[in-house]
């Protein structure tokens, strides 16, 4: 009994990250988010495990542990006849040389505090992951922590957009945001967005779940309805939501989506998978093109186009600047403000992302972070196709696989993964496609439930 409450524990805090966990904003709900999140992983590694890892699952810990590995070495001082010399560091050490001072001993993290602040943020994802993998959790459970979640974002959404002055909600949660859209729990409408869309693959999931059980035409028809009224659900917290994102995401993950429906030897899907990847080919080029902000079309979006494509080049010049080693985690605010154009400065907004997770990755940790993004990828790409190849895996798993892209492919524009409520998310995909088969995530009898039956004997 007690190791079945204990499966409970992820969903919980899958729930408690959506609620708390939508933007870096608020500092005190992450703080809450993360000390919590060190207690889970110290129990989830104090914890037996039943069975033992598989290779992909190894090979996750592994990417983890040398990342990790990579923000630690960021933070080892360098003597100064080594750091001035380390790509973009020549400004810097420059002002020591105004200001009269000796270069000391420094990292090869221009803002070692950032990138320690920055850090943080990974412990709850990674503390969900060692939930599931190391404790276990059933994925009907997680599903509905998620679905939950997203339901009270929704309605939080209505509140915010049906005040009679939106720009003076008191339902929104955070300075700066998205005013007069559905944000939800989030600050940034296009994050709302992604939990929005990635709820899509796991609805058809419920559905085709329900219909490989024996439960009889009346539950497969309760499933039915409760999985089209979640559907409607989501399709009016898009309409509320507004962003441009959320809709160029929603065409291809509802095409994948159906793959999820139709029967294994169908020949619609082959063609059904081929529209799918071209309406994500068409959503990624559109994403491209976007307005930066990304809520509804207005009369500024070709400034929005242009800034985006500004903040680009900017980071591709700092980037390039800062090679091999990059500037260390959480630095790219710092950084970028060194290369941007200070004669044209829009006083409005600070550039705080570069609205592109990968280049961002790559001016933060260099060479090494690129080698080990792109190792990740292939891990993931490896993953999904055994996800999708094998004949025993779980729509579960396999909705997994489309979320997770949807993740990936909206972080070329975006970084959804900078919020702990995304993040966890993504951790929640990950640990499905690693216990990909259905027996993997079943629930182990302990021996105390084990009592065997008692019988009464007339003689």
């Amino acid at each position: 009994m007690a190791r079945r409450w204990s499966h409970a524990a992820a969903p919980l805090y899958l729930c408690l990250c959506l609620i708390l966990g939508g933007s870096a904003q608020g500092i005190f709900a992450n703080m809450i988010l993360q000390l919590l999140g060190l207690g889970l992983l110290a129990w989830a590694a104090m914890m037996p495990r039943p069975d033992v890892p598989s290779g992909a699952e190894r090979q996750l810990y592994a990417l983890i542990l040398l990342s990790l590995a990579l923000v630690a070495i960021q933070l080892v001082p360098l003597p100064p006849s080594i750091w001035p010399h380390l790509g973009g560091r020549g400004v810097l050490a420059e002002g020591y040389q105004v200001l009269g001072v000796a270069i000391p001993w420094l990292p090869i993290s221009v803002a070692p505090y950032d990138s320690l602040a920055t850090l943080l943020t990974v412990i709850p994802p990674l503390a969900l992951l060692a939930l599931v993998l190391r404790i276990g959790a059933r994925p009907l459970w997680l599903i509905a922590a998620l679905l939950a979640g997203l339901l009270a974002g929704i309605l939080l959404g209505i509140l915010q957009v049906s005040s009679p002055i939106t720009t003076q909600s008191p339902w929104y949660l955070y300075a700066e945001t998205n005013v007069g859209t559905a944000t939800g729990f989030f600050a940034n409408a296009n994050h709302m967005a992604t939990l929005l869309v990635i709820s899509i693959p796991f609805l058809a999931a419920l559905l085709a779940t329900a219909r490989s059980q024996r439960g009889g035409l009346q539950h497969y028809s309760g499933v039915i309805a409760l999985v089209t009224a979640a559907a409607v659900v989501v399709v009016v917290g898009l309409a509320l939501n507004g962003s441009l994102a959320g809709y160029g995401l929603a065409v291809p993950v509802i095409a994948a989506s159906i793959l999820l429906l139709l029967p294994a030897r169908s020949p619609a899907r082959l063609w059904v998978g081929i529209g799918a990847l071209v309406l994500l080919a068409g959503t990624l080029v559109a994403l491209m093109l976007m307005p930066l902000g990304g809520s509804a079309i207005r009369s500024e979006a070709r400034i929005s186009v242009d800034s985006r494509h500004e903040i680009l080049s900017t980071s591709l010049q700092a980037t390039r600047a800062f090679m091999p080693l990059g500037s260390g985690l959480g630095t790219f605010p710092r950084v970028y403000s060194l290369y941007e154009d200070h004669d044209s400065l829009d006083t409005r907004a600070a550039v705080n992302h570069a609205h592109d997770d990968y280049v961002e990755l790559a001016l933060e940790t260099g060479l090494p972070g690129v080698a080990l993004l792109c190792l990740f990828l292939l891990w993931w790409a490896a993953a999904a196709l055994r996800t999708w190849t094998a004949a025993d895996s779980g729509p579960f798993a396999r909705a997994a696989v489309i979320a997770s892209a949807a993740i990936l492919v909206h972080s070329l524009v975006d970084f959804p993964l900078r919020t702990a409520a995304i993040a966890s998310c993504f951790a929640m995909c990950l640990a499905l496609l690693v216990r990909w088969r259905p027996a993997a995530t079943a629930i182990v009898a302990e021996p105390a439930e084990l009592r065997p039956t008692r019988h009464v004997v007339i003689h």
